[in-house]
């Protein structure tokens, strides 16, 4: 696929639509809901994940299809909680018969960091996306634009 990668209608609103282009009005509008935990998820995972699912469901950004992206933004943030608490109790730079070296735990606390920053933008979870969002107060659905959104999800 080429070009920029789509931005979901929600965010774009959220953002109050700032290129003024046409909103997709099929897109799929799954009910907001806070997914299974999955069992794969270690215990500092799932800390995360109850954290992140109650800041995300107040956004009205959470959805059973989240699922995926939420835990893996869960376990790649405890495998960073470990391995900065590696780096904090051994240091940064080790050193070995060869002389100096990087400390290998500073490299997963890294490449962690990078992943979690990549799946929290995904969620306009961070400072710079973030200042792109105008959340406005919730409404009552209007019930002929439900009825609209029914008809495109139809067909």
């Amino acid at each position: 696929m080429r070009g920029r990668k789509p931005i979901p209608t929600k965010l774009k609103l959220l953002r109050g639509n700032p290129g003024k282009r046409a909103l997709n009005k099929c897109e799929p509008q799954p009910d907001l809901k806070i997914p299974d935990c999955p069992d794969h998820l270690d215990a500092e995972a799932k800390v995360e994940w109850e954290r992140m699912c109650k800041v995300l469901l107040a956004q009205g950004l959470l959805t059973d299809m989240d699922r995926a992206a939420l835990a893996a933004y869960c376990q790649d943030w405890s495998r960073w909680v470990r391995a900065e608490r590696m780096v904090l109790a051994t240091g940064e730079v080790l050193k070995g018969d060869n002389g100096l070296y990087q400390n290998p735990y500073l490299a997963v606390a890294n490449r962690a960091q990078l992943d979690m920053r990549n799946l929290l933008v995904e969620f306009g979870m961070t400072p710079s996306s973030r200042t792109r969002l105008a959340i406005s107060p919730q409404q009552d659905p209007d019930p002929f634009e439900a009825f609209l959104n029914r008809r495109c999800n139809l067909s």
